[in-house]
């Protein structure tokens, strides 16, 4: 089945450090899901910021508000600049999503990218257009704007690729 990528960057008006203090912190997760999903870390929990092989257990509601527990692994951390998780357990047959932070003159740069392949085969792709894609992108948008807001200075840019 295909594997589909969704890319997004913001720019942050914020040193490295504090977007570094605010991401590697899996409970700030919650402050910039949409409160439609029903996003609840599961306890108990290692609130350590995050590090490689760090488990994070949360439920939510991806669709039809039908509560699902998913799982992420941090695989892959690199302070300030870089980590990674990957999805265990969840909606995804697989979600790897890399946050990179770079230090630019106006701020940070955020960059994320998800590469994500659908459940069900050729079921899960007759859904991705109609119904999967246009979630996660709301869930993104949703995203930055809270993002804008928590830093208000921010100057955004948004841009998105699929690959098959």
């Amino acid at each position: 089945m295909a594997l589909h990528v969704l890319e997004r960057e913001q720019l942050l008006s914020t040193t490295l450090p504090e977007a570094w203090a605010f991401f590697s912190t899996p409970r700030n997760l919650a402050r910039i899901t949409p409160p439609e999903l029903g996003f609840r870390i599961e306890e108990p929990f290692d609130d350590a910021p995050a590090h490689t092989g760090q488990l994070i257990s949360y439920t939510v509601r991806p669709l039809l508000g039908i509560p699902m527990r998913w799982v992420t692994r941090i695989d892959d951390v690199s302070p300030p600049h870089r980590f990674i998780d990957s999805q265990l357990k969840g909606p995804y047959a697989v979600w790897r999503h890399a946050h990179t932070f770079l230090a630019v003159a106006d701020g940070v740069l955020m960059k994320d990218r998800v590469e994500y392949r659908l459940p069900f085969g050729p079921l899960g792709e007759a859904l991705h257009a109609p119904l999967i894609k246009p979630r996660l992108e709301r869930i993104f948008a949703y995203r930055t704007e809270v993002l804008s807001k928590l830093f208000p200075a921010a100057i955004r840019t948004e841009q998105e690729t699929q690959t098959l």
